[in-house]
């Protein structure tokens, strides 16, 4: 049976459903990205815009509302629940979305990560940093590797995944019979869409079928492999297939290209929690991805009990390394790219 993989690591929280060894879905939650989806927040009415109006939240950030009640004017104060989270890679199209509630209902945070893969219908495993990475066994660096270069191999071929200002396009491309490519791919972008916990509007280039039943067929792969709810269209001629999905919450692929420093700073914390050698912990970076970085230093450094501290230097961003030092040089830890890291 499926069961989800959950981490309290440093500067976020991991979760995977792993099902035979393989990552079907998975999550990533980061503070300091504004109220979560299912939170009640308070809010000021900013301005009034055709179909709704914008509101501020205490943190600075802004929520649109759909159907804003005339009762209401611009300066007046209402609660809100968060329908869709801010992403950090920003842009109109994924603002904050919100739906004025009775101001009698309480305020609240919303369900963590935590809370909300608790209430699926998989178990929940807690993973510590001592225990056997299953995480890493299943994927997880690979994973990463996806959400930052939106590149997915495939038999036969690859899917490339980009982020628009309207919708998210994902690209089927190879070599070989068209049609069953058109099968494969549909299959391998609907697994992606789960992994990635891609959502919204998705549009999907597939190999010109020119048979209707190979359209057909890649519409059945694409549904047999999906585990959300979604609505989609046939396959047309041309080989699309449009989708539509509820977004709540940023998708791995906004988050890890959102924050590309922070993401591979996080990389690089999650590895040197789990490296068993002895001596002060360093971290070799781009100075992007090193600034900033005093609480979740100090964490590890708790965690692990020993010093931690960055080298700034001309490395790309993703290609950080970690060493640990010892009074007779570094230990035998070799440097590595991030994309090869435990993530």
């Amino acid at each position: 049976m499926a069961k989800w993989l959950y981490e309290d690591g440093i500067g976020e929280a991991r979760a995977a459903l792993i099902d035979e060894g393989r990552i079907l879905k998975a999550r990533i939650e980061r503070p300091g990205l504004g109220p979560r989806a299912g939170a009640v927040v308070a809010a000021r009415y900013a301005a009034q815009w055709s179909g709704g109006g914008s509101f501020m939240l205490a943190d600075g950030l802004e929520a649109y509302v759909e159907g804003v009640p005339r009762a209401l004017s611009p300066g007046s104060t209402a609660r809100l629940e968060i329908l869709r989270q801010h992403s950090p890679r920003g842009g109109r199209a994924k603002r904050i979305k919100a739906r004025i509630v009775h101001p009698d209902i309480p305020l609240s945070d919303g369900p963590s990560l935590a809370e909300a893969i608790a209430a699926t219908p998989w178990p929940v495993r807690m993973l510590r940093a001592v225990d056997a990475d299953a995480l890493e066994e299943a994927g997880w660096s690979e994973l990463l590797e996806e959400a930052r270069t939106g590149l997915v191999d495939i038999p036969g071929g690859r899917l490339t995944i980009e982020l628009t200002e309207a919708m998210t396009v994902i690209d089927v491309d190879g070599g070989g019979d068209a049609e069953k490519l058109a099968v494969a791919g549909a299959r391998a972008a609907a697994e992606a869409i789960e992994r990635l916990n891609l959502a919204g509007s998705i549009a999907i280039d597939l190999p010109t079928a020119n048979s209707k039943a190979a359209r057909l067929a890649a519409a059945e792969a694409f549904d047999a492999a999906m585990l959300s709810k979604v609505e989609r269209t046939a396959v047309n001629g041309f080989g699309l297939l449009h989708v539509v999905m509820r977004k709540r919450r940023p998708s791995l692929i906004e988050l890890i290209q959102g924050e590309p420093a922070r993401s591979e700073a996080l990389a690089l914390y999650r590895r040197a929690e789990r490296e068993p050698l002895p001596g002060s912990i360093v971290f070799t970076a781009n100075p992007a991805t090193a600034a900033g970085r005093a609480a979740e230093d100090a964490e590890l450094a708790r965690r692990r009990g020993t010093p931690v501290r960055w080298h700034a230097d001309a490395t790309p961003i993703g290609h950080g390394s970690v060493n640990r030092v010892i009074e007779t040089g570094v230990a035998a830890m070799p440097a590595r790219p991030m994309e090869d890291n435990d993530g």
